[in-house]
């Protein structure tokens, strides 16, 4: 039989744990198990979030599901779903807004920004990040939100957001369901009728940047259009 979390040494306990030496020091699952606070019968909090990973396969896997899914599995229910995804929500909002103090220029900045929510979706979603005269945030737009596979959206309904904010410039972002951040024909045409609308409207696209999931060996979780010498 497991121990409970009380009966752990304090110093093994998660809450203690993160209080003495801060979140750095906690696993992913010891993170997890403070969010759930209590664990299920044979099985105590940590045990119940090292489940919830390997069932899943990561802190992404897991990330994509929704509230209505985590309640359904045992040991979680409504209230803990409910503060799981909380949890993500305000990860990928803090992403957010650290990026909005920052020139924004590289890819990566993207994906760290809108990565973590991003790829936790089981639909394409197409997003604008609109970018002042130096780079910097303005806000990010959600432009459509399509089925597993596609997300459908006109330049026009792109580049509006950038027309209404009085953007200098956009980085079109959208994600890939499957992980696999490869581009598409739909994707390559699609960057192209963006390249030209954006001439057209004199509003720099700096970039369109396809999100996934990370890869084996380091392999980066995104694609860039820009890097790959298309813009």
């Amino acid at each position: 039989m497991p121990l409970t979390i009380h009966e752990l040494p304090p110093e093994d306990r998660p809450r203690e744990k993160l209080a003495l030496r801060g979140a750095d020091a906690l696993s992913d699952s010891e993170l997890i198990a403070i969010l759930l606070r209590t664990g299920m019968q044979g099985a105590n909090a940590i045990d119940v979030a090292r489940q919830l990973l390997a069932r899943y396969g990561s802190l992404g896997g897991l990330a994509r599901c929704s509230v209505k899914e985590l309640a359904a599995i045992k040991g979680i229910g409504p209230a803990k779903a409910v503060q799981l995804a909380a949890a993500f929500g305000l990860g990928a909002r803090l992403a957010r807004e650290t990026a909005s103090r920052v020139k924004i220029d590289r890819p990566e900045q993207i994906y760290a920004m809108l990565g973590p929510e991003m790829w936790a979706l089981h639909q394409e979603s197409l997003r604008v990040v609109l970018l002042d005269a130096r780079d910097q945030l303005l806000r990010v737009e959600e432009v459509s939100l399509g089925s597993a596979d596609r997300s459908v959206a006109h330049p026009r309904e792109i580049f509006r957001p950038a027309l209404i904010y009085s953007a200098s410039s956009v980085i079109v972002a959208h994600n890939h369901p499957s992980g696999d951040p490869s581009p598409s024909e739909a994707d390559y045409r699609l960057t192209q009728r963006l390249k030209e609308a954006a001439n057209l409207l004199q509003i720099t696209l700096s970039d369109h940047v396809i999100i996934g999931a990370p890869g084996p060996s380091g392999r980066p979780g995104y694609v860039s259009f820009r890097q790959m010498g298309l813009l």
